[in-house]
């Protein structure tokens, strides 16, 4: 009889589960609303929903070994405890006893953006190599680490926060509470409130255009929308953005010695606008031994590196 797991990718906005076997083939997925408005013991009950309808897609008949579940943090992956996630409104919740309870599976836990990293070494653009550093450019900035073959977590489940690198030291707040952080000054977040900045000051008007005349529409997609229609200032801050990001991931590739970092999240749909300025800034700024090696790679699974993380996890819990 075939055995199979679950892998689930649990975000603020949607549920992304799969159904395993235990060589890593999925043979079913399904993505659901999280509707976190609801409660925590409702987005529970939506996971066990989505095993079961997994179970019944695929015919099966027995429960899954076990699930490998992916959550915002902070969180201790050992104890099952979710410290803080706020786009849940959750705070101190026993995320896996609660959710093992519900389904009769055991569930091993696991940071989001290490799942994403685990997705990208194991299936995508990682595959093959034994040290990766994983990026993911969106709202902030996450990360994973994989040394050696294997996840890094750090001493207190808390390595590959690159997001979180001092940069400059008097500069923007970051959402951490401290200043002048790399996705304060790189990420999807930053880029808007830098074209917002400038339209204070008489710019941007182009970018404005685009938001329909409300600045407080705009966004980094709205900069990228008017930089990819020939806009020097939107262009002038995605350059910007990428220099920040180059000299942050050479901080990290300076530091770790990785074959490839892989840059995935959604402000790297408009890698195109970037990545030559952001190639140009690490090699400038790694150290001889880390340039010959090191690779810059965009991310391959898009949507599905956390979900097939955490398929993989789930194979192997580490």
């Amino acid at each position: 009889m075939t055995e199979y797991i679950v892998g689930v990718d649990l975000g603020g906005t949607k549920i992304r589960t799969a159904l395993a076997t235990l060589d890593g083939e999925v043979r079913a997925e399904v993505e659901v609303p999280t509707n976190a408005q609801a409660g925590y013991t409702r987005v529970l009950e939506r996971i066990a929903e989505t095993v079961e309808e997994l179970r019944r897609q695929v015919g099966l008949t027995t429960k899954p070994l076990r699930v490998g579940l992916g959550a915002p943090g902070p969180l201790d992956p050992v104890r099952g405890i979710v410290h803080v996630a706020p786009n849940l409104g959750w705070r101190n919740v026993s995320l896996v006893s609660d959710l093992a309870k519900l389904t009769g599976v055991p569930v091993f836990l696991e940071n989001d953006a290490n799942l994403a990293a685990i997705g990208e070494f194991t299936y995508g653009a990682g595959k093959g190599t034994r040290d990766m550093i994983y990026l993911t450019v969106s709202t902030g900035i996450g990360g994973g680490l994989i040394l050696g073959g294997r996840l890094y977590r750090g001493a207190g489940y808390g390595a590959g926060e690159i997001g979180h690198i001092t940069l400059l030291p008097d500069g923007p707040l970051c959402s951490c509470g401290n200043r002048g952080c790399l996705e304060a000054l790189a990420s999807g977040t930053a880029i808007a409130r830098e074209a917002r900045e400038l339209i204070g000051k008489g710019g941007g008007q182009s970018i404005l255009a685009l938001a329909g005349g409300a600045e407080d529409a705009v966004t980094a997609k709205t900069v990228a929308r008017a930089a990819y229609q020939g806009d020097a200032e939107a262009k002038a801050l995605f350059d910007k953005a990428a220099r920040w990001l180059g000299v942050g991931i050479a901080a990290a590739a300076n530091l770790l010695n990785p074959a490839v970092v892989v840059l995935g999240g959604g402000v790297m749909k408009s890698a195109a606008l970037f990545w030559g300025r952001l190639e140009e800034e690490v090699a400038a700024r790694v150290l001889p031994g880390t340039r010959e090696v090191l690779r810059l790679k965009r991310a391959e699974l898009g949507k599905r590196s956390g979900v097939l993380g955490a398929v993989a996890f789930a194979i192997r819990p580490e």
